[in-house]
């Protein structure tokens, strides 16, 4: 029985970070964006529970909350295309984190930097696709700025939930 217990510990946990990644996705949409001439720059900050969730649980567990907030936000705030590219620069941030996060050479910080790079890396990827132009490579250098800014702030946030949230029994 406390297999199970345990399991069920794990799955609400995972679901209230869900919740707490889409909450931020919705804080976030309600901001202003930080650079008002430069369109889609974005914090990242639903990246703080992911992080969390990578470091915390797994990277099956990451890519899970990752993709189930992206889905849920999508359904709620979004439409067709916000799912599109949100999902493209998750799942290859996601991918990314993952990979840095086993070579073990970067900090949460590095890890979560080179996360909000590929992030938008995906998108200009699926914007260049459905666009069929690939000027918007171009616009990767302001993205990959951003990114990394966002990055530091979201891989500091992470690392202090880490460091400060106890270790439950899960």
């Amino acid at each position: 029985m406390e297999k199970r217990q345990k399991k069920i510990k794990k799955i609400a946990f995972l679901g209230l970070l869900t919740a707490v990644a889409m909450l931020l996705s919705y804080v976030e949409a309600l901001l202003p964006s930080p650079v008002a001439a430069v369109p889609g720059i974005k914090m990242g900050l639903p990246n703080v529970a992911i992080i969390f969730v990578l470091y915390r649980f797994g990277a099956k567990e990451a890519a899970l909350v990752s993709a189930v907030r992206v889905i849920m936000v999508s359904l709620l705030f979004g439409n067709p295309m916000t799912f599109i590219y949100s999902i493209a620069g998750a799942m290859l941030s996601i991918v990314v984190m993952i990979v840095l996060k086993k070579l073990n050479f970067l900090s949460t910080v590095g890890v979560s930097v080179a996360g909000g790079v590929f992030h938008n890396a995906g998108q200009i990827l699926v914007a260049m696709f459905l666009l069929g132009t690939a000027e918007l490579a171009h616009y990767m250098i302001v993205l990959a700025l951003s990114g990394t800014i966002s990055g530091v702030f979201v891989g500091i946030c992470g690392a202090l939930m880490i460091k400060k949230l106890p270790m439950y029994k899960i």
